[in-house]
């Protein structure tokens, strides 16, 4: 496998993560007060990781648009 397959897995992957943690932020909250505590503390810690993937997401971009260049 080349680095630019490697790098396009890597990218559909990450594709991938994110569209499943948006699903999930998106999810409605449990009617239970309860529940919906621990749903919001989950809910920052999923913000966390979409943040972290779109970073990841963003280098393999910028990895692959070089070697393109």
């Amino acid at each position: 496998m080349t680095d630019k397959e490697t790098l396009l897995l890597k990218k559909r992957e990450l594709e991938d993560r994110l569209e499943k943690i948006k699903q999930d932020i998106a999810h409605k909250l449990s009617a239970d007060s309860e529940e919906q505590a621990t749903e919001l503390e989950n809910r920052d810690v999923i913000i966390e990781i979409a943040r972290v993937t779109e970073e990841e997401l963003a280098a393999v971009n910028a990895e692959l648009n070089g070697a393109n260049d």
